[in-house]
């Protein structure tokens, strides 16, 4: 099973990623994870993308195409792939999809977590982080999972422990700056998620697009996701 996953930061992806991943038994490939390894290997597409990175300049698609496609052809993603992070423009989208035609590589689902930009916002500043186990959820604007009190103060609500925050978070310009990637439909990665729902409409793919609300909780968006898969 090969599908491209899509959702802002904040939405809960990376999540429903993971489980998808130990569900079907394939491999999360990640489009950071791929720069990082064939930098550090110093492949020839590493190199390339290296040089723009060092300049502070987008790498172009012309070289990031291929070394995604490079990935999904490994053997250990012969028994399926989950594409999380690319494409993030339509150019991209194309491109992928031209590529993976060409490859011969089947893509099976694509998958959308849908999420208005202030709720992905407000929930990634209102991450808090247990000191004692980083896996116990806590967040300030989900109801579910709001941390307990306890003189006054904000705990862990699974442990008890005290909560911290990423720097990360709390950075709204950055967060900013990758939603405006995300929420452009003129040529951002909404824009890529509309050009595979369009070729799924009018009929000339494989494939097929599922969409999610993602303003439930982590299990209630999973069962979504597992009942439109089939599972």
């Amino acid at each position: 099973m090969n599908i491209l996953l899509f959702g802002p930061n904040g939405s809960g992806k990376g999540t429903q990623g993971a489980i998808l991943q130990k569900k079907f038994n394939i491999q999360h490939v990640e489009s950071g994870v791929i720069f990082r390894e064939n930098i550090s290997r110093e492949t020839e597409l590493g190199r390339k993308a290296k040089e723009y990175i060092d300049r502070g300049e987008l790498v172009p698609d012309g070289i990031t195409t291929p070394m995604i496609l490079n990935r999904l052809q490994q053997p250990d993603c012969a028994k399926g792939w989950l594409l999380d992070g690319f494409p993030r423009n339509v150019n991209q989208a194309k491109q992928l999809d031209e590529a993976l035609t060409k490859a011969g590589l089947g893509l099976d689902y694509v998958v959308e977590i849908v999420l208005d930009r202030q709720t992905a916002k407000n929930r990634i500043t209102g991450r808090r982080l247990c000191v004692n186990d980083n896996n116990h959820p806590n967040n300030i604007f989900i109801e579910g999972i709001k941390p307990a009190q306890k003189d006054g103060k904000s705990i862990c609500r699974v442990c008890e422990g005290e909560l911290k925050t990423r720097s990360d978070d709390q950075d709204e310009v950055a967060i900013g700056k990758r939603h405006e990637i995300y929420y452009n439909k003129g040529n951002g990665t909404l824009a890529a998620v509309d050009y595979f729902k369009e070729k799924a409409k009018k009929g000339a793919a494989r494939f097929k697009v599922i969409e999610l609300d993602g303003r439930p909780g982590v299990q209630e968006v999973s069962r979504e996701l597992l009942t439109k898969l089939g599972v």
